[in-house]
């Protein structure tokens, strides 16, 4: 494949009000018959200046669609246990449909600990280990939802995985590995580069669908993208730019995700649809 292109931007904002829209109906059926909204609840330690927006953001998203949304603030000095102990409340709450524990967490905290304290059911962010169990296994439950709303861009975008070659830049549990399992559920086949991977620009050159979740500014440039490729930007770092060096791959790839209004309005589309979902799973099985 060779040649000149001009990206198309994959519009991560048009496509969360597309998802939304179809769920502002399930919300209202919700509240009719069950007397109260789906809710959401998050848990947000400490006050890092871009959580607190994006929390912001989520129960924005909330309020559009019908979702209640709850706030439980924990200081910058909560310990593990505390943390833990108000995530175990919440699972334990009746009211409380999806649980949404807002990371990175402060560096004291453990954060497996605290995302294992999610009750399965409620894991509408899909980061407990039972949930990416399922992922890989191909099994009922809730995926990641970053991953997941990828997985929808691409399907939004007509981009068929099947027999594709994805190159994943990044390994994290929330986002690299769930994304991994979820492009071979659909017939791509995916290679992860990491911190101690030889040659990854060789690597990137090579793929079909890159899958940039690595954290560092601009890393992916655009001499790495094989021309035509998808370009799928996870990254979000200082000064509101992702992980690929935008400028540059913009006249190589077919498709590319911008930052902001990429993946995360996507992202969160998700979160909202699963919190629903869950919502619904439990009435279902409160009514039996």
């Amino acid at each position: 494949m060779s040649g000149h292109f001009e990206a198309q931007l994959m519009d991560g904002v048009a496509l969360s009000r597309k998802i939304l829209g179809g769920y502002e109906l399930r919300a209202a059926t919700f509240v009719e018959r069950v007397g109260r909204r789906p809710c959401l609840a998050a848990v947000l330690v400490g006050h890092d200046p871009a959580s607190v927006t994006y929390v912001k953001m989520k129960q924005a998203r909330c309020e559009r669609v019908g979702v209640e949304s709850v706030l439980v603030e924990l200081p910058e000095t909560a310990t593990t246990q505390q943390v833990v102990g108000a995530i175990e409340d919440l699972s334990a709450g009746q009211r409380i449909d999806g649980i949404l524990l807002q990371h990175p967490v402060p560096e004291a905290i453990d954060e497996r600990a605290a995302f294992e304290a999610i009750a399965a059911h409620k894991d509408v962010d899909g980061v407990t280990k039972a949930s990416f169990a399922s992922m890989a296994f191909g099994l009922p439950g809730f995926s990641s939802c970053t991953p997941a709303g990828i997985m929808r861009l691409l399907d939004a975008y007509d981009v068929d995985p099947v027999g594709k070659h994805a190159v994943v830049i990044g390994r994290s549990p929330i986002l690299g590995k769930p994304i991994g399992m979820l492009l071979p559920a659909r017939d791509a086949t995916v290679t992860y580069c990491h911190s101690r991977t030889e040659n990854v620009a060789a690597i990137v050159r090579s793929a079909d669908i890159v899958v940039a979740a690595v954290g560092r500014a601009h890393f992916v440039r655009g001499n790495w993208i094989k021309p035509g490729a998808v370009v799928i930007d996870a990254g979000y770092n200082e000064g509101n730019v992702g992980d690929v060096s935008f400028s540059e791959a913009l006249s190589v790839a077919s498709l590319i995700t911008p930052v902001p209004g990429g993946v995360g309005p996507t992202a969160i589309a998700l979160l909202i649809e699963q919190t629903i979902s869950a919502g619904e799973e439990a009435q279902s099985v409160t009514a039996l």
